[in-house]
């Protein structure tokens, strides 16, 4: 009996009808078996690795066509359906995308002569190649396409084959950073007051100003150099104790050529118990240079007082507004307060946003008459009426226009800088006494009590031991040293620092007169010791040594 031949479509149409399977881009099983083999076609490779034949039907004689073989189904690619042209010859299509590591060749629907076109292929989307997109022209022959520039972890490959990932993604060069960036865009105000609403605060303001500002003795002069001189003191300190160090310092250094020219220990010892020893440096300096540029008379603008040591936009802005009556903006902790809750602004104190809107608002405010006034009265409200806790709102001359006190919410403008809790610092404090005399040391510029006079102190943990104590102040001074008894601690409270000073009594066979640690050593008399520049914290130190007798009996 005659032996059926295998069931085939001949029908091109029953070929393009035939349905997809689930997978995108691949025919149905049974569509995949119903060609026989023959001896033109490719074998199959073993399912292990296998691959699968593009599904070619059999023309209308029946003959199959030939199958090209298919890639490794570990790193597929994926050919799409490439419609047939009238002529039979192959046309390559365009290429589409990849997807991650998988390349499939779909099926090609015959031609009228039962060959087969190729399938683009896709973009790759994880790790992925760009096949150049190919054209077919009208020939059928495939249109080279201009290369596509590779990103990162993109490799090309050219449209004639499947796209594959087998080949090593490139890896792009590091970027380097930006040379010579261009700053950041000025910071634009948040809040556009109304003229209306300025002029609703000025004048009341001024009026109130006029009535209640309290009689300070640098309200009384209208010399550049003790004006200045006010405002450095006042910074981070209180009126109450800025007015008789201001008395002591001007009769002692009455003009800015006076204190160029007096050393920079007097200057400091001058200053001692004031704190935040680098303004007495910067004025030092500042000075020096005005008599250097200017001949001994502060500069009238605030531009220019920009350019002196230890001037900043505050500082500047005062002198220049208060002593020569520039139109010159100023924001201090006072005025930041008063002007977040009339104008209800927004944001964490230090906020570079929230800062450049006051900066906006009090040059808005100080244009108009008396404008060193109008600084002094923001100034004056902030610290009497408008104050951070209990604010007295009912006493507020500009009620009215507030906009915080409209809304019900004076207590939340401006919020409360959250601080960082103290650090703990332990130094060892060298006591170290000689002939009526007692050893002393000038710390480095830098760092805390930069430039300042103190007994020798080193850095010790919290819980060293006297023992471990004496070695560390043995490598500061850089001689032997030999611990004669403890005197005690003193404590101190700094605004970023907890400090403890132990004091130890010392003494050892080679007297130090220079070391590395510290700028000078010095032994002085208590008497000669009044003069040094000393933090308050290291006078503390040294009455409690002198209290306990160091000097006693020379």
């Amino acid at each position: 009996m005659t032996s059926r031949s295998p069931r085939v479509k001949t029908s091109p149409d029953a070929a393009d009808a035939a349905p997809m399977s689930k997978r995108r881009g691949r025919p149905p099983r049974e569509a995949a078996n119903a060609a026989p083999p023959s001896d033109d076609a490719v074998a199959r490779k073993p399912r292990a690795k296998r691959t699968a034949a593009d599904d070619a039907p059999a023309d209308m004689s029946g003959s199959p066509t030939e199958v090209p073989a298919r890639k490794p189904r570990a790193k597929r690619t994926t050919e799409g359906d490439a419609p047939a042209v009238m002529s039979g010859s192959t046309t390559e299509a365009p290429a589409r995308k990849l997807r991650a590591k998988h390349t499939t060749e779909g099926a090609a629907p015959a031609d009228m002569s039962g060959s087969t076109t190729e399938a683009p292929a896709r973009k790759l989307r994880a790790k992925r190649t760009t096949a150049d997109d190919a054209p077919a022209d009208m020939s059928g022959s495939p249109t080279e396409a201009p290369a596509r520039k590779p990103r990162a972890e993109r490799t090309r490959i050219n449209g004639e084959a499947a796209a594959t990932s087998a080949a090593p993604a490139e890896v792009p060069p590091a970027r380097k950073p930006r040379a010579g960036r261009p700053p950041a865009p000025p910071l634009v105000a948040t809040v556009s007051p109304t003229p209306e609403h300025l002029a609703s605060v000025r004048a009341p303001l001024l009026g109130w100003y006029d009535r209640n500002k309290r009689d300070l003795p640098w309200r009384r002069t209208k010399d550049p150099y003790a004006i200045w001189l006010s405002e450095v003191m006042l910074q981070q300190t209180q009126v109450s104790t800025v007015i008789p160090y201001w008395e002591r310092f001007l009769k002692r250094f009455p003009t800015a050529r006076a204190l160029a020219s007096a050393p920079l220990d007097d200057v400091l010892s001058g200053w001692k118990g004031l704190g935040y020893y680098t303004r007495a440096r910067n004025l030092h300096r500042a000075a020096q240079e005005v008599v250097a540029r200017f001949g001994g008379t502060l500069p009238s603008t605030a531009e220019e007082l920009l350019g002196l040591p230890g001037f900043g936009r505050y500082t500047a802005g005062a002198v220049a507004s208060i002593a020569f009556g520039e139109e010159a903006p100023l924001v201090d902790g006072n005025v930041a307060r008063v002007l977040s809750r009339i104008f209800e602004v927004e944001g964490l104190p230090g906020d570079r946003q929230r800062e450049a809107t006051l900066w906006a608002l009090a040059t808005a405010l100080v244009k108009g008459e008396r404008p060193g006034d109008l600084n002094q009265a923001l100034m004056e409200h902030g610290a009497t009426t408008c104050r951070p806790e209990n604010p007295l709102c009912l006493l507020c001359p500009v009620r009215g226009a507030c906009v915080a006190f409209r809304k019900g919410r004076v207590d939340e403008l401006p919020p409360a800088k959250v601080r960082a809790t103290p650090k703990k610092l332990t130094l060892a404090v060298a006591v170290w006494p000689h002939a009526g005399t007692l050893l002393f040391a000038r710390r480095a510029d830098a760092g805390l009590f930069g430039g300042l006079w103190e007994l020798p102190a080193a850095e010790v943990s919290e819980d060293a031991t006297d023992a471990e104590a004496r070695a560390r102040l043995a490598a500061a001074l850089g001689v032997d040293v030999k611990l004669e008894g403890a005197l005690g601690t003193v404590k101190r409270q700094l605004t970023h620092r907890d400090l403890t000073l132990r004091l130890l009594r010392v003494s050892g066979p080679h007297r130090p007169s220079r070391c590395d640690a510290f700028q000078e050593l010095r032994w002085c008399s208590d008497k000669d010791a009044e003069a040094l520049g000393m933090s308050t914290a290291m006078q503390r130190a040294l009455d409690a040594a002198l209290g306990a007798g160091v000097l006693a009996g020379g």
